[in-house]
């Protein structure tokens, strides 16, 4: 069609960067056009997001942690490059002249080096989440799923629909956690596809109370699981799934037959949570499995009973986990495998979201193709004037 003429690397860069805003129109507007084409027949998605490396450096990037074990290092190094000068001042003719260069060359590379990161502390005190990035700005050190591991990148969030698996939402964070992302990532979703009501799956770093009250208030219907946060259940003793909350009463039923009444409210991070205990802990035949306090203290959050509703919802949708990881997981290792080892090739997080744009751009139109079975054929109208026709 194009007689082989191709772009160079710079148009192509030239064109991601100044036209930003309309990829990512482009983006929404063929979600749209999938809308239109009845792709989006279920209301259910899988919310769920991924690390992918930046344009940064794992040692261009620094947190006071880390500046400070720089720090340290750097001292130990002057430390002992100083004490082989002082062993080469006592015993000269056992030192070579050369050696003594190169060690003074060496403290001389560290002080500047020193004195850079010394403005670098500086630029730390500056922002509210305490890093700094060298190479690109934005991005922002991240932990991933191996123990102790961790890349220079950004959070990549979507909402898959579970019948067509197309990406119908997206977005790009500079956080390294989802807690906050759940009922934006849902809104989009909905307003995407066009729906009065979405059942969102999402795993257990999405879980917050406050996103799934405004994911509820928003009129979608999350379905994440919570995650086990309390060691009692690991030291044998009973956890909070063990005592029944009466909604009438106002209090808990624990496993010995004791109610815990309410007894105070408190205001923790703008949230309210009250406090509940019973009477008799002491003298309870139970309380060795219980707690090892002189109590037994159960929190409610002040709109629990969203998070009991959502249980409830989980109970009777036990595949639902499964369903997230077959919709939303795959997609992740479609895009990663299309971008390469190096992931994103733009810096700063505006053309990052132009970049992941066009990804999920390539991704839906090659998904829609496979899903409507659209065949092209060449159709000559001329020497010189093919025409791409549908065959079906």
């Amino acid at each position: 069609m194009t007689r082989r003429l191709a772009p160079d690397f710079k148009t192509i860069a030239d064109f991601r960067r100044d036209n930003g805003t309309a990829i990512r129109k482009v983006c929404a507007q063929f979600v749209a056009l999938c809308k239109r084409l009845n792709l989006f027949t279920e209301a259910i998605v899988a919310i769920d997001g991924s690390k992918f490396k930046a344009v940064n450096n794992r040692d261009k990037t620094f947190t006071k942690h880390k500046l400070k074990a720089r720090m340290a290092q750097l001292e130990k190094s002057v430390a002992r490059y100083l004490e082989a000068l002082d062993r080469a001042d006592r015993q000269p003719t056992q030192v070579p002249k050369v050696r003594v260069d190169n060690l003074k060359g060496k403290i001389s590379k560290i002080r500047e080096q020193m004195k850079e990161l010394e403005k670098i502390e500086d630029e730390l005190e500056e922002v509210p989440d305490e890093q700094v990035s060298q190479t690109d700005p934005d991005a922002r050190s991240m932990a991933t799923s191996g123990r102790g591991t961790g890349i220079v990148g950004y959070n990549v969030q979507t909402a898959v629909d579970t019948k067509n698996h197309m990406v119908v939402a997206r977005d790009v964070l500079n956080v390294g956690h989802d807690r906050t992302a759940l009922a934006d990532m849902a809104r989009q979703a909905r307003e995407a596809m066009g729906k009065d009501r979405l059942l969102v799956l999402a795993d257990r770093g999405y879980f917050s109370g406050e996103q799934i009250l405004a994911c509820e208030r928003d009129g979608n219907s999350p379905l994440v699981p919570k995650p086990i946060t309390s060691g009692a259940r690991f030291e044998g003793r009973f956890d909070k799934r063990d005592f029944v909350y009466n909604a009438m009463r106002d209090a808990y039923r624990c496993p010995a037959g004791n109610w815990a009444t309410w007894r105070m409210t408190t205001e923790e991070k703008e949230l309210k949570p009250h406090r509940y205990w019973a009477s008799g802990c002491g003298s309870c035949k139970l309380k060795a499995q219980c707690t090892p306090s002189s109590v037994r203290r159960i929190t409610r959050w002040e709109h629990e009973e969203v998070l009991e509703r959502m249980q409830k919802r989980l109970d009777t949708l036990p595949m639902a986990s499964q369903w997230r990881r077959e919709t939303a997981e795959h997609v992740f290792g479609t895009l990663k495998s299309w971008m390469g080892p190096a992931h994103f090739l733009m810096k700063r997080l505006r053309n990052v979201r132009t970049e992941m744009s066009l990804h999920v751009l390539a991704y839906n139109v090659k998904r829609a193709m496979q899903i409507l079975e659209f065949r092209f054929c060449f159709k000559r109208c001329g020497p010189e004037r093919p025409l791409l026709v549908p065959t079906s």
